[in-house]
């Protein structure tokens, strides 16, 4: 049984917080609430599936999650999530497994918003994918695999994002995708 002061820390933590059991949301403090735009009592109970742009982003990240967990037993990354309105933003994630041989069964998330400085083009899934993996460092042949595509496809993705934000090479393309505007 948590303590007040426990549940004090977790109430007010300057991120979103959640506890998951098989991707089903059992606990969430007010800063996580408010940044899906919900109440704490409408998310309780609800699948994770509710957040993302759509259900393919839903279970591929389970299928990526559940492979980092196993292999590191926490998990980081930054990805576009749904608020309650629909609109998309980037959210900074980060997990770690209560039961390292049963990732997804239990699990602590913490989601801070970075709208704020990173607002969100208007891409495809797949495109928003591929940009995803760019941003992490992975090589064509890496997101292929990843994404179960051929590198021509990823390359066909790569030059569609160089040529929507008018940039001439990998590295411009990265730092638009991860830029902090001035």
């Amino acid at each position: 049984m948590p303590s007040d002061i426990d549940s004090a820390i977790f109430e007010n933590a300057p991120v979103g917080l959640i506890y998951t059991e098989d991707r089903i949301i059992r606990r969430c403090n007010a800063r996580f609430a408010v940044t899906f735009g919900y109440a704490a009592n409408e998310l309780e109970g609800a699948s994770l599936a509710m957040l993302y742009p759509s259900s393919d982003e839903f279970a591929n990240t389970g299928e990526h999650w559940t492979r980092e967990l196993l292999e590191h037993g926490a998990y980081a990354d930054e990805r576009i999530m749904r608020r309650r309105d629909g609109a998309l933003f980037w959210c900074r994630v980060r997990g770690q497994a209560l039961d390292p041989a049963r990732p997804l069964a239990r699990a602590v998330w913490s989601f801070s918003d970075l709208s704020a400085e990173r607002p969100v083009a208007v891409l495809s899934r797949r495109e928003r994918q591929v940009g995803m993996l760019l941003v992490e460092g992975l090589t064509a042949k890496e997101i292929a695999r990843r994404l179960e595509i051929s590198p021509r496809t990823v390359h066909v993705h790569k030059n569609r994002l160089m040529a929507r934000f008018g940039v001439r090479n990998s590295l411009e393309l990265v730092r638009c995708l991860t830029a902090v505007p001035r």
